[in-house]
């Protein structure tokens, strides 16, 4: 659902350390190179992999976070901190959940991650001047667009918004459609409003579930069972 201090130091334009500033032990070795079977992933996009299969975080993918420019985008979101949800917290605590699931599902694609970040942020915050994400980092315009595509477009009803991400949006806007439905439904389990949990839960099936199903089948499945505990809630409710 719905800008760090940087003193004087030797990094490159997207925040990593220079080739002169970086240590022996930041350097990526032969075996920490992401593996023949790595770069099998059928998520792979222009030779940079966003997915690991792996269910723990390897050095390789350790390194590539490590190298990522997240603090600015970071520092962004905490606008959204007065941004109350109605199960409870605030949206900036969601931004950073939704990272999180990204993580959990093996994504360390850095335009993704830093997307997930603010991904909320043109809706829940439409005052944020453009420039404060375009001005960030080498990456910042990919992430940019990133967070068009899952922005709601004032002409935009949700069925039309859901849709068009469904058919026309990129893979990364999939994929962080869905960890960001995954992080609602999560939500949805502390939010006792009958008439909401059963909208937004039909919603998920009719709506989200195709664009999991074209992102990532692991993400589907965890969907499917999050509306199942949903219904039974409900019926639940019914009954007693």
């Amino acid at each position: 659902m719905n800008s760090g201090e940087n003193g004087p130091q030797d990094t490159g334009p997207n925040g990593s350390k220079s080739p002169a500033a970086e240590s022996p032990q930041d350097a990526e070795s032969p075996q920490d190179a992401e593996s023949p079977q790595d770069a099998k992933s059928p998520l792979s996009r222009q030779g940079s992999i966003l997915r690991s299969d792996r269910l723990t975080m390897d050095k390789a993918a350790m390194l590539r976070l490590k190298r990522m420019h997240l603090a600015p985008y970071i520092q962004l979101a905490t606008c959204l901190i007065g941004k109350l949800r109605r199960s409870g917290g605030n949206m900036f605590r969601h931004q950073l959940d939704t990272m999180a699931i990204l993580m959990d599902y093996g994504y360390i694609d850095s335009v993704l991650l830093k997307a997930s970040l603010i991904h909320d942020l043109l809706e829940d915050a439409p005052e944020t001047d453009p420039d404060t994400i375009l001005s960030i980092d080498d990456e910042s315009v990919d992430v940019y667009k990133l967070v068009l595509e899952v922005t709601r477009r004032p002409v935009e009803n949700k069925a039309e918004f859901l849709n068009r991400i469904r058919d026309f949006g990129s893979l990364r806007a999939k994929v962080l459609k869905s960890a960001d439905r995954i992080s609602n439904m999560i939500s949805l389990g502390y939010v006792t409003d009958d008439v909401f949990v059963r909208r937004y839960t039909d919603e998920t099936e009719q709506f989200v579930f195709p664009i999991a199903e074209r992102a990532d089948e692991r993400m589907l499945s965890e969907l499917k069972e999050l509306v199942a505990t949903r219904r039974e809630y409900l019926r639940n409710r019914i009954e007693i």
